[in-house]
């Protein structure tokens, strides 16, 4: 079984073992983010070669709070209870400041979101993180550009789904 990324870059740069349960919910969401974007970055330029502006502006457009708030929210009712608990951590943390672009609430549900996604990161639940996120997008994308990559097929002359 290949290694996840977090076991590889913690090979590299020794560390302290942490209970990851005392991680406060501003933690969760500092890595998650990174997370989340680097998901969310992967998707779109597997979706082909573009310039760096136009694959920064549809970045932009999914990982602002409303985006990520929406996708937790269309999730919720698919987490387990433990990942309930820490999304649950996330959106009543206590922030410092939000974005001017979004509300108080919708910055508390992008917040739960990322804290849920460093959770999972930290717990080298990878397969368990794109099945929500995967879900989610597929609920919550009004653009919905992160669906499935459409291949040509020479053969039929025609764009077929490849997921």
């Amino acid at each position: 079984m290949e290694e996840s990324l977090r076991t590889l870059i913690l090979k590299e740069f020794p560390h302290e073992e942490i209970d990851i349960r005392t991680y406060s919910p501003g933690t969760l969401a500092f890595l998650g983010d990174a997370v989340y974007s680097l998901v969310i970055r992967t998707i779109l330029v597997s979706k082909g070669n573009r310039q760096a502006e136009k694959l920064h502006n549809e970045t932009t457009y999914y990982v602002r709070a409303e985006q990520q708030a929406a996708i937790g929210m269309a999730v919720y009712d698919l987490m387990t209870e433990e990942e309930k608990k820490v999304y649950r951590r996330g959106r009543n943390s206590n922030p410092y400041h939000h974005a001017k672009s979004s509300s108080l609430e919708e910055y508390l549900q992008a917040t739960a979101l990322e804290a849920l996604c460093g959770y999972l990161y930290l717990q080298d639940r990878t397969d368990r993180l794109l099945e929500l996120l995967r879900e989610g997008i597929r609920r919550a994308d009004r653009k919905g550009r992160l669906g499935p990559r459409k291949i040509y097929e020479e053969e039929t002359g025609e764009y077929e789904e490849n997921e």
